[in-house]
């Protein structure tokens, strides 16, 4: 990972402020439009959890939200993982294999969530370990994606959600935007180094705030350090994205889950907004109308390529509707809330 990092850095990759060592861009953040027409990205704020053994897939199924016993070889799917009170601890992107199911996590939580899984194993056979240190993590989309990787691999993932494997690694179609599919590459260092100038050459050339924008447009949350046991999935539209079965057996806040979706009284729902100032996961916002509590919270941003940051933010179904919302407080920075690519259904949550 280190001599990866190393090359993309000879290539012109710009580090994060913030210390953490991740690739934020080349240069400068890009914008919608730039990631529209076609964008590589070095994504490298996910982890990976491999869990191995006989009972892999019933292990889990009995922790996530969502259907693991059933998952296909070629599938995708979203899940969650929550505390006994229904609050998110973990959001994945979960595929299988012959040998194994895999997680995509953030890093920054990866260690102590991978540790708490493991504590529930038992007398089950699974073992979960990192996986994720050897591999490395390309995001492409926009129009010029799938003319840029068909040489590559010959053919693609037909429709979200899905994923092929090939000789040079594991290709995942992810959730559309911008009217363009989106892929995940999984790749060695030397299969990804390989590509780079081909693919930069075609793609614009980006970092993990590029990739990040991208989910953020498609309306795929993920959990981080910042919002750890903020959010029931529904709070975060993740029955919505497929990432909760209803109909599968128990897992650890099952019965909130469910007493949310059927019997809540608290409309809240996670929109798309456009902040012209700073802003993180975590930091909260405030309606006009109800000045002394926040409304909601920011799930996910990053940079839009025009000074400010887009954002999921999670805030009641109200003060979507109406829009007067600030950032940090009632008097702080307007967001403009923006259309989602899919329906926010009401719920009683």
């Amino acid at each position: 990972m280190n001599n990866w990092n190393e090359y993309l850095s000879s290539q012109g990759a710009q580090l994060a402020a913030d210390g953490s060592g991740h690739v934020a861009d080349f240069g400068h953040a890009l914008t919608t439009a730039e990631l529209a027409a076609g964008f590589i990205a070095a994504i490298t704020d996910q982890g990976l959890i491999a869990v191995s053994g006989d009972d892999a897939a019933t292990f889990l199924h009995k922790q996530l939200t969502n259907d693991v016993e059933h998952l296909g070889l070629a599938d995708v799917r979203l899940a969650g993982y929550c505390t006994p009170k229904g609050r998110l601890q973990a959001t994945f992107l979960m595929w299988r294999t012959v040998d194994a199911v895999f997680l995509q996590l953030a890093r920054d939580i990866q260690p102590p969530l991978q540790k708490r899984l493991s504590m529930f194993v038992l007398r089950a056979k699974a073992k979960l370990s990192d996986a994720g240190g050897a591999m490395v993590l390309l995001g492409m989309g926009g129009a010029a994606a799938d003319a840029a990787l068909l040489p590559l691999f010959g053919a693609l993932p037909a429709t979200p959600w899905s994923r092929i494997d090939h000789a040079l690694g594991t290709l995942i179609r992810v959730a559309d935007v911008f009217g363009a599919a989106r892929y995940q590459w999984l790749a060695t260092p030397e299969a990804a180094q390989a590509a780079w100038p081909a693919l930069s050459g075609t793609l614009r050339p980006a970092g993990t705030d590029a990739w990040r924008l991208s989910e953020i447009h498609a309306g795929v949350p993920q959990v981080t350090l910042r919002t750890q046991e903020q959010f029931v999935p529904q709070m975060v539209n993740f029955e919505l994205l497929g990432g909760v079965n209803f109909k599968k057996g128990c897992y650890p806040g099952q019965e909130i889950v469910a007493r949310s979706q059927y019997l809540g009284k608290l409309k809240r729902r996670t929109a798309l907004a456009t902040i012209n100032a700073p802003a993180q996961a975590g930091n909260e916002v405030f309606a006009a109308d109800d000045p002394d509590q926040p409304c909601g919270m920011i799930v996910n941003s990053a940079p839009n390529g025009a000074g400010g940051v887009d954002a999921l933010v999670e805030m009641k179904l109200a003060a979507i509707e109406q829009g007067n919302v600030h950032l940090g407080s009632a008097s702080g920075v307007p967001l403009r809330i923006l259309p989602m690519p899919y329906a926010l259904d009401a719920l009683d949550l």
